[in-house]
């Protein structure tokens, strides 16, 4: 493999963060993603949609900029993982364009946009990976409009185990997740979903206490393991929500085998499986493209854990992009 020539890793991000968003997502992982890459000699930098500039004029050569600064495909790769929260949602469009622009100007993309369409809905997820070994988690979706009032969705309410868990198909964090104990509670919900076109998931509730494991596949290996407990009385495991978090270098064999399907399925550098585990079994919940490398402040105060997957998902990046190059032929 030849050297890598790779410099610059620019995310892009909706620049939609409050005041106290970014003061509390900043030295969360903003700050450390950028102390990883510098390790690497590369840097990180985020930037919105807008940022990005290109001038096709020259038929055959599109130049591309990132605000007033040239960028190539050899020194340059962009992470594309889609955000659809809210706030949000203005971007969407937005956000998916320019991955074809980007696609098509000859970048490499760790994050392809066919990845987010598959990891951003909750139910594409299941149906693209429902081989599987460890089974997912059943689900409905329920989409909302101006007729949810006509409860056209209520077709689906004989196969709903309640109590249920009710939540938005596309967001992250642990937002809008919901208990319904009943279909009057399903209703409620719907109708509120319907305030903001917010499409649902409705899964079985798997009980109080149930444990979110979540595992970091690095290079198509599982590289390391959060075990993320929710607070007394949450539904939910967050470390938003005040969840307990304990990181982990070593993933248990189930889940290890587990991770090698997934890896399968897709062959991109690094992405995060979320499992569940209800006391008894596991169930697979979610993916998450760009987990949160999540902190250890229980046990692991200079989260040297989590310093090592960033270092290690940017390596993976590194050696991506250079197969990519010799591949294509854009390193000559």
């Amino acid at each position: 493999m030849t050297a890598s020539t790779l410099r610059r890793m620019c995310w892009v991000f909706p620049d939609r963060e409050s005041t106290r968003g970014q003061a509390f997502w900043q030295p969360f992982f903003w700050d450390l993603y950028a102390e990883a890459a510098e390790a690497l000699g590369m840097t990180w930098t985020r930037h919105s949609p807008d940022a990005v500039t290109v001038d096709a004029t020259v038929r055959g050569a599109p130049r591309v900029y990132v605000d007033d600064q040239l960028v190539t495909p050899q020194d340059t790769l962009f992470i594309t993982a889609l955000y659809s929260l809210p706030y949000q949602s203005a971007d969407i469009f937005n956000q998916y364009a320019l991955y074809a622009v980007l696609e098509q100007c000859g970048f490499y993309l760790p994050f392809p946009a066919w990845t987010s369409m598959i990891g951003n809905d909750k139910l594409a997820t299941v149906l693209y990976l429902d081989g599987s070994p460890i089974p997912p988690i059943p689900t409905i979706r329920v989409g909302s409009g101006r007729d949810i009032g006509k409860h056209l969705y209520e077709v689906v309410l004989p196969n709903v185990s309640f109590p249920a868990i009710v939540k938005p198909t596309g967001w992250c964090g642990g937002g809008g997740i919901n208990l319904a104990r009943d279909s009057e509670d399903l209703r409620g919900l719907a109708s509120l979903a319907q305030g903001g076109d917010t499409t649902l998931v409705v899964q079985p509730y798997l009980g109080e206490g149930t444990i979110d494991y979540r595992v970091y596949v690095i290079g198509g290996k599982p590289y390391a393991m959060a075990k993320r407990t929710p607070e007394a009385g949450s539904l939910v495991a967050n470390a938003s929500r005040a969840g307990k978090t304990e990181m982990f270098a070593t993933v248990p064999d189930e889940l290890a085998e587990a991770a090698a399907y997934f890896a399968e399925k897709l062959p991109i550098p690094f992405f995060c499986v979320d499992f569940l585990h209800d006391g008894e079994r596991y169930w697979f919940s979610e993916l998450e493209l760009d987990g949160v490398i999540l902190p250890d402040g229980a046990a692991d105060d200079d989260r040297s854990i989590q310093k090592d997957v960033a270092r290690a998902r940017f390596a993976a990046y590194r050696d991506a992009h250079t197969a990519w190059l010799e591949e294509s032929g854009a390193a000559r």
